[in-house]
């Protein structure tokens, strides 16, 4: 079960107001204590009004208002967008509540292991380095939808300018920063590239089709 389909169904469970043990909760949708453990934490931290303590049980308190979302990869952008714009407000509550926003959307998003996770630092990047991101995002879904050869002028570790060709794959979303997910022909390997970090996009006139050991299920099966 992904991770956001356990935090929907947790607060499904907690819904009729009554005092849950964590070791029920874990027998029914069949994880470890400790995994409810952490799926309360992460409910109480973006907002969710639970109340309770390990070894007793949770509750919810009062009604939650807005029912369950299911958001586009584009709907999702816009959002992110939004909330980058309204952090750079000069107004200290809007500062606040953009990042109290993001915080609660950070915490039901679906959960993946990213190899180097340390070195990204998903969760501290501030929203400017978003919002310069975002330039690029039509260019790269539109090469991803007609499989189409981009290149790339990127900002590599340790200060360094680099132009490649690559083949993009997949974008993801990982806390205020997306990632894609290419083939670089000047490493001759599986790339991921932070979005924020493109300096330029642009599509060639040439397209790619899949090749052993170059595709999407290659780099990842679950993909």
């Amino acid at each position: 079960m992904r991770r956001t389909d356990r935090l929907f169904d947790i607060i499904q469970i907690l819904r009729d107001g009554q005092l849950h043990r964590a070791q029920d909760m874990a027998e029914t949708l069949e994880v470890s204590v400790r995994t409810i453990y952490r799926d309360m934490d992460t409910l109480v931290a973006s907002g969710v009004p639970v109340q309770g303590e390990r070894g007793v049980g949770y509750m919810i308190t009062e009604a939650i208002s807005l029912p369950p979302l299911t958001l586009t990869v584009e709907e999702l952008e816009a959002l992110n967008l939004g909330m980058a714009i309204v952090a750079e407000a000069a107004d200290p509550a809007l500062k606040s509540a953009a990042q109290s926003l993001a915080d609660k959307i950070d915490a039901v998003l679906p959960e993946r292991t990213v190899r180097d996770a340390d070195k990204w630092k998903f969760a501290v990047y501030p929203f400017a380095d978003a919002v310069r991101g975002f330039g690029q995002m039509p260019t790269l879904r539109a090469a991803i939808r007609a499989r189409q050869k981009l290149r790339l002028t990127y900002h590599s570790k340790g200060d360094r300018i680099t132009t490649r060709t690559i083949r993009p794959l997949h974008m993801e979303y990982w806390g205020r920063v997306w990632t894609l997910t290419a083939w670089c022909e000047l490493r001759d390997a599986f790339r991921v590239f932070r979005v924020d970090l493109i300096q330029s996009a642009e599509a060639l006139p040439q397209m790619f089709v899949d090749e052993p050991g170059k595709t999407l299920a290659d780099y990842d099966p679950n993909l």
